[in-house]
């Protein structure tokens, strides 16, 4: 079975202009919340068999009221407690998911950041042939810009090759027997720099194949990437 993951665990303490954490702010002049503008492109795509939502456990109540507000309550619609971190989060996820459907080593997970509501259904699409062929997948798109490191964080260490350089974006796809089994696999200290899914994969050697992605799926985390995403949603509308 396939299964959408909209990861909706933050509490906003980096946008500090509303009281309520980003993916509950409204996108333009719809007055409807962000994370339901992301919960709506899943909704559109066919392949999932459920949708289930990670939220801050002071945040369910609130978030079940909106699902409810814009009529898109159903059984296929599951909020789930997120956990500490990301990788925690769909964990409880994978849980849910295995507590109702059973596991099975042929269980898809394709996993989303709830602040990208301009994901495309070909995205989530093609992270979930990818995951099923391969794994694992991440939705990325090429560097524009000259990547540089430092591992010092005052003087350059290295300038990778642009040409091999990709900002990973979301959805990403994951076989989630796997996922589990790797997860556990880390080492508590690996565990706390795991920053998603596909670097799990990364980190025990196991393949994960590149999803085409769009400068426009933007993650929106500060206020100015806000303002930006606005403007690019009523641009979209308008035209």
């Amino acid at each position: 079975m396939i299964f959408g993951a909209i990861v909706a665990g933050g509490v906003g303490s980096r946008m500090k202009i509303s009281k309520y954490p980003k993916q509950f702010l409204p996108l333009g002049n719809s007055k409807k919340p962000i994370l339901i503008h992301t919960l709506e492109k899943f909704i559109l795509c066919d392949k999932l068999d459920a949708i289930y939502i990670g939220v801050h456990k002071d945040w369910i109540d609130y978030t079940e009221e909106l699902i409810a507000k814009y009529g898109l309550s159903s059984e296929k619609v599951v909020i789930v407690e997120g956990g500490k971190d990301r990788n925690l989060t769909i964990i409880n996820i994978i849980n849910a998911i295995e507590k109702k459907y059973g596991e099975s080593e042929n269980h898809i997970l394709a996993t989303h950041d709830a602040v990208r509501p301009f994901v495309t259904l070909k995205m989530i699409e093609d992270s979930i042939n990818a995951a099923i062929e391969c794994g694992a997948s991440d939705t990325v798109i090429s560097a524009v810009d000259t990547i540089v490191e430092s591992t010092n964080h005052e003087f350059i260490t290295s300038i990778p090759n642009r040409a091999n350089m990709y900002q990973g974006q979301t959805p990403q796809g994951i076989n989630m027997k796997k996922f589990k089994e790797l997860y556990y696999d880390l080492s508590e200290e690996e565990k706390n720099i795991m920053t998603d899914a596909c670097k799990v994969f990364v980190a025990r050697n196991q393949p994960v194949k590149l999803v085409e992605g769009d400068v426009l799926n933007m993650k929106i985390t500060t206020a100015n990437d806000y303002k930006i995403a606005n403007i690019i949603f009523e641009a979209e509308k308008n035209d």
